[in-house]
């Protein structure tokens, strides 16, 4: 890329990623060429793959839930083209590391809105919870102890009794409680990561 052209991109991405200043920005880009240099798929050049994301967000902010982290690599790949571009990658980060409040709340309900209808289901819970949970050899079916945990959910964040969380269910929980904002698995980086 030419230098006019970087330096045009690094204007774009500081517009667009509102919450990092330019050098941060700059540093971000540096550390995506490093990322793509090292990937060795077919989108070197243009991007990196899922797993070079998923090995860097475990590496970097100690993510290590599978299925959260696939979640979270769709939310990035905004064109759904299957790598991570530059921007992406930026505007990405912007929101993981520093967003809102309100921003974070639509991230982590995009990331447990598995099939993306707009809703957190029963079914959706239960698969992002089934994980999250220690099974002792001497307890009762394990599924039972997450559907369990579903029905506290819905009880706790579903205000509009529909059986289903909306945006708008999961906002006013998180707003009344804001330990709820990962409550179906870790989307975000741990804070000790953040340090």
């Amino acid at each position: 890329m030419s230098r006019k052209g970087a330096k045009l991109l690094l204007d774009s991405l500081a517009r667009s990623a509102k919450h990092f200043n330019k050098s941060e920005v700059e540093c971000l880009v540096n550390l995506f060429d490093t990322l793509v240099a090292r990937a060795s798929s077919h989108y070197a050049g243009v991007g990196f793959d899922r797993t070079v994301f998923r090995d860097t967000l475990y590496s970097a902010f100690g993510m290590t839930d599978d299925a959260v982290l696939d979640r979270v690599f769709s939310i990035f790949d905004k064109s759904n083209n299957g790598y991570i571009t530059v921007v992406d990658w930026v505007e990405g980060l912007a929101v993981l590391l520093r967003g809102t409040l309100e921003e974070k709340m639509k991230y982590c309900f995009a990331v447990y809105d598995l099939n993306g209808d707009g809703y957190i289901s029963r079914e959706e819970m239960f698969q992002m919870l089934k994980n999250s949970l220690l099974i002792q050899p001497a307890d009762e079916e394990p599924d039972e102890g997450v559907k369990d945990l579903v029905e506290i959910a819905l009880k706790k964040m579903d205000y509009d009794r529909d059986g289903k969380l909306s945006f708008a269910d999961f906002e006013q929980a998180v707003r009344d409680e804001k330990l709820l904002l990962e409550a179906f698995g870790p989307c975000l980086p741990d804070i000790k990561y953040l340090l």
